[in-house]
């Protein structure tokens, strides 16, 4: 007989408390709770990995090592599971060469009608494939790019010649190459290029007929082998055979901008793929087509011919925009997508598949989901539901929660406070029970009512980026500006123009983690300053007491674990037996602050540690950890573990909020993976940053950051072609009438309807 439930007993990966906890099988279950609860413990590092770890084992060890590798989470019983299909955020395509087309394999059946029905014959569908020689742009070898210098980066024209007015390293005042320029006679090195003619710039950048004009009228002679700025820039920087020197490739990024490639277009095929059509259309215009348009092309296929795979485009096409992605198109790079997108993306593959009784785990599908953009996805959810499947969500959207037959709260707080069941039963009892969560739902913030004074502005003229048309914008400084807008309206390109433009710095949602060594500790930099106190206190050298110096365990080198190769049964990592561990030596364990070893250090959370490590420098590191609703972090915990959300506000610690943040910060999605309780932590971070003298720019979705803005612009209507112009600009408590989805989200109660 099928069980009926997925039980869980003893649970304690990460921060669960021996968690017991029976989840119902067919339904769609969400898991809520503060951030850092331990829901993601339980749903991912317990009840996924239990369920992939004994899949895994049914088939043989040649296979099992070619499988996705689960370690066994610490439980006491784990039952009633099924295979299980994990959704999460990780972004897709790790390099240029993944696009939608090639991650959802529409472009496989797309080039493949190509391969049997293109005028002319091309031949076998691999001819259409811009990863295969047979079909990648020779030039660009199927990037659909190519790597151009940024020209109008290279001079300040406030400054001379002499004064520096070329920027590329080797070529100011001084340096390696200033003296075949300033030296041939041609050129006034005393005047600011602002002064110059166009004559004198292009001769300068370019050489050529310019430079001839020039040098007759000044009586020159100039040097026969005379290389303008940007030929000698590209020779050294871009021609240049073998690995470029960390300098070398710091001036690539800062001078230089990819291009579409001149040979094709940017439509990465040679010209024989580029050139075939079906129904008068080339591969390459269906590829910059947005998948609605697209749709209609394939449904106009009737040939008999190619009819499986007609089917199987139009199926993968129809998911993509049931989940509303319907703006993109095939040829969008997969690096370029959000979080997010990214995850509705991986579920199209899973949408036709006819397997029941499956697990499926997802982490935060709401992310990047603009509040009109919710209901479609809470449908999709519903659909894999409703054929049998169970599954497991954690999120934090009301929306969300409300249409969950039942939803599960872990907490009651974050870290060594969580990691208990608090709640589990239906969304309006939950809305009863006094949680946290409960609380956070009751709570409505108002919009703000008087917004700060703007203390100036800084602009993006006519901007063009992906599908912006032409916007122009102020955004004010010395506020809190929210760029809003639907999914694929245009937000993030314009965050991206602003970011370039006017030097901003950066704060998204990448991984932080370098290497499996990097932990808080490291990252805060308190490192050598508890290094130096247990020193200081046991009166022996500070190198003793790092994990990767003369006090790590000999056996593991510091790392507390032993990693054997077992070939194709796969690597097995066990504790080190000589350490337990714990990474150092005896000798040096025994040495103490306060009671505490340096291996009881890793194990202290940041809150903790603040306290019981006396000196002031730790203190005001990890203080900064405790601003922005880190303090439940471990300081041996790796940063490879952390969400997107907790690494962003990992990054925003390192800033200066206690005054001197001046410049421009613009963080992408920032409450991603946050509770709305934590919602008003990192509120209280950005007005830091803007009370410490910062211009903060946020793209952002929840309606609580955005009616907390001095600032509000909107872009829409719709995505993609539909979208990228501004709706609104100003304050948000102005933004009312306009019947557009923000306006409707500023306007709506905490709780959004499905």
């Amino acid at each position: 007989m099928e069980q009926r439930s997925i039980t869980v007993k003893g649970a304690r990966a990460n921060n669960l408390a021996d968690l017991d906890v029976e989840i119902p099988r067919g339904r769609l279950v969400v898991f809520a709770g503060v951030s850092g609860s331990g829901k993601s413990s339980l749903v991912f590092d317990t009840i996924a990995a239990e369920a992939g770890y004994q899949l895994n084992e049914t088939f043989p060890p040649f296979a099992r090592d070619r499988l996705p590798k689960w370690s066994r989470p610490e439980a006491a019983e784990i039952g009633g599971l099924s295979a299980v299909v994990v959704v999460d955020q990780r972004r897709l395509g790790g390099n240029a060469r993944s696009t939608v087309g090639t991650v959802t394999d529409a472009w496989t059946y797309l080039r493949l009608v190509f391969s049997r029905l293109s005028e002319p014959h091309v031949g076998e569908s691999n001819r259409f494939s811009f990863n295969d020689p047979a079909g990648m742009c020779p030039s660009c070898s199927g990037l659909g790019e190519v790597v151009v210098s940024a020209v109008d980066r290279f001079l300040d024209p406030d400054r001379s010649l002499a004064g520096g007015a070329v920027l590329p390293p080797g070529f100011g005042g001084g340096g390696y190459w200033y003296a075949k320029y300033a030296d041939i006679g041609v050129f006034d090195t005393a005047r600011p290029l602002r002064e110059w003619t166009a004559d004198e710039r292009d001769a300068l950048l370019h050489g050529g007929a310019a430079l001839a004009r020039l040098a007759a009228r000044r009586s020159a002679a100039p040097p026969r082998d005379y290389e303008g700025v940007v030929e000698r820039f590209e020779r050294i920087h871009l021609r240049a055979s073998g690995e470029l020197s960390e300098r070398k490739q710091e001036a690539v990024r800062r001078f230089t901008r990819s291009a579409p490639c001149p040979a094709c277009g940017g439509d990465r095929l040679n010209e024989a793929a580029r050139t075939a059509t079906v129904r008068g259309r080339t591969i390459g215009d269906l590829a910059r087509e947005e998948i609605g348009t697209l749709r209609r092309f394939a449904g106009a296929l009737a040939s008999a011919r190619v009819a499986p795979a007609v089917a199987a485009l139009a199926a993968r096409l129809e998911a993509l925009d049931a989940i509303g992605l319907g703006y993109l198109s095939l040829g969008r790079r997969a690096g370029t997508l959000s979080g997010g997108e990214a995850q509705r993306i991986k579920l199209v593959r899973h949408l036709g598949s006819s397997l029941t009784s499956m697990t499926y785990v997802l982490d935060e599908p709401t992310a990047g989901l603009h509040p009109a953009d919710v209901g479609a996805l809470v449908r999709l959810l519903g659909r894999l539901r409703d054929r049998g499947n169970s599954v497991l969500v954690v999120e934090h959207d009301p929306a969300v929660m409300a249409a969950a037959d039942q939803v599960v709260e872990i907490g009651p707080g974050a870290g060594a406070d969580g990691g208990r069941l608090v709640f589990q039963g239906s969304f309006a009892e939950l809305r009863a029970a006094g949680t946290a969560t409960a609380r956070a739902l009751a709570r409505r913030p108002p919009v703000k009512a008087a917004p700060r004074p703007a203390t100036g502005a800084l602009t993006v003229a006519n901007a063009t980026r992906n599908n912006l048309r032409d916007v122009t914008v102020d955004v004010p400084t010395g506020v809190l500006t929210v760029l809003t807008g639907v999914a694929g309206s245009g937000k993030s390109s314009l965050a991206a123009e602003l970011a370039q433009r006017h030097a901003a710095t950066v704060v998204d949602q990448r991984p932080v983690a370098a290497h499996r060594r990097s932990t808080p500790l490291t990252y805060t930099g308190i490192a050598p300053a508890v290094r130096r106190l247990f020193a200081e206190r046991n009166g022996v050298p500070a190198a003793l007491f790092s994990a990767n110096s003369a006090g790590a365990c000999p056996e593991c080198r510091g790392l507390g674990a032993v990693r054997t190769d077992l070939a194709f049964l796969g690597g097995q990592e066990t504790v080190c037996e000589a350490c337990g561990g714990r990474r150092f030596t005896p000798e040096v364990l025994a040495h103490t602050v306060d009671g505490l070893s340096i291996a009881d250090v890793d194990a202290l959370t940041c809150d903790e540690a603040a306290r019981r490590l006396p000196a002031p420098g730790i203190a005001r590191a990890l203080g900064r950890l405790s601003a922005v609703g880190l303090g439940y972090l471990r300081l041996g915990q790796s940063l490879a573990t952390l969400s997107g959300g907790e690494c962003q506000r990992l990054k925003i610690a390192r800033e200066p909020l206690d005054g001197g943040a001046s410049g421009l910060y613009v963080l992408d999605e920032p409450t991603t993976g946050l509770h709305p309780a934590d919602v008003a932590v990192l509120l209280g971070v950005l007005d830091a940053l803007v009370d410490a003298g910062g211009t903060v720019v946020v793209v952002e979705h929840d309606p609580v950051v955005m009616r907390r803005a001095d600032h509000l612009i909107d872009l829409g209507p719709g995505p993609g072609r539909h979208g990228g112009r501004m709706l609104y600009a100003g304050p948000p408590a102005a933004y009312t009438g306009h019947g557009t989805p923000t306006c409707a989200a500023l306007a709506g109660d905490a709780v959004r309807a499905p």
